[in-house]
Order: structure tokens, then C-alpha cells, then sequence
């Protein structure tokens, strides 16, 4: 893949990831009856609903803006694995987190070659 492909293919995916953790933060922040449903279930009171919106919102930020992207990617994978094991303590199916934690780290690699690279080296350095 060129790197203009590899450009435009990394930010349509972090527009796509944008747009879905944006949506999922403004449920969070307008405490959003459905979703606060959601939240009580698991366990998750209003105000500690809210104050996830906010990290939320605040990684996605980051995660746009090129020069702090990368702690952004890293912010958006710490929250996703949060999500996973929420998932995983309430006996729920974890398919969908782990696609959108793959889809962040493809989209942070094809962004950020240096990491994607780093990624690779460490990899096969300590794994094989």
C-alpha cells in the first residue's frame, strides 16, 4: 500500500472511531436513560457514568489531533481494555471491544508507522 493509501486509510478509521466514541460519550454526558439503564446494571452509578463520558470524550481528542495521537491511541486502548473486562466480570459477549481495540491499534499503526514498527520489533524480540 502507498503511503498516501496508508494515510487516507488511517484516517478514515480514526474518523470512524471518532465519530463512535463521540457518540458513546454524549450518552454518557447527557446521562442518557438507556444507557444509564446499561450502566446500573453493571453496577455503574450516574456521576461515575458522566465522569467516564469525560475521559471518553478527552481520548478521542487526543487521539484526533496528530501530535497527541498516539497517547490518545494508547488512552483509547486502556478504556477499551477497562470495557473488556467489565464485559468479561459480567459474563458478556466481548467480540465487539476486542474488534474496536484491533480496530484501534490498526488505525494508531497505519497513523503512526514508528509505532506500528515498534510494535513489530518488540515482538519479534521478546515473543519469537
Amino acid at each position: 500500500m502507498s503511503q498516501k493509501a496508508t494515510a487516507i486509510t488511517g484516517w478514515i478509521l480514526t474518523i470512524l472511531l471518532a465519530f463512535l466514541f463521540s457518540m458513546s460519550a454524549l450518552m454518557k454526558l447527557t446521562l442518557n436513560e438507556t444507557g444509564l439503564v446499561q450502566a446500573s446494571a453493571l453496577g455503574i452509578e450516574a456521576g461515575t457514568f458522566r465522569m467516564i463520558g469525560v475521559i471518553e470524550i478527552l481520548s478521542v481528542i487526543l487521539f484526533v489531533v496528530p501530535r497527541t495521537g498516539v497517547a490518545g491511541a494508547l488512552l483509547l486502548i486502556a478504556y477499551m481494555g477497562g470495557a473488556i473486562a467489565t464485559h468479561v466480570q459480567h459474563q458478556q459477549s466481548v467480540a465487539g471491544v476486542v474488534l474496536i481495540e484491533v480496530l484501534i491499534w490498526l488505525t494508531a499503526s497505519l497513523r503512526f508507522p514508528e509505532l506500528g514498527r515498534r510494535l513489530i520489533r518488540y515482538g519479534e524480540k521478546n515473543l519469537g
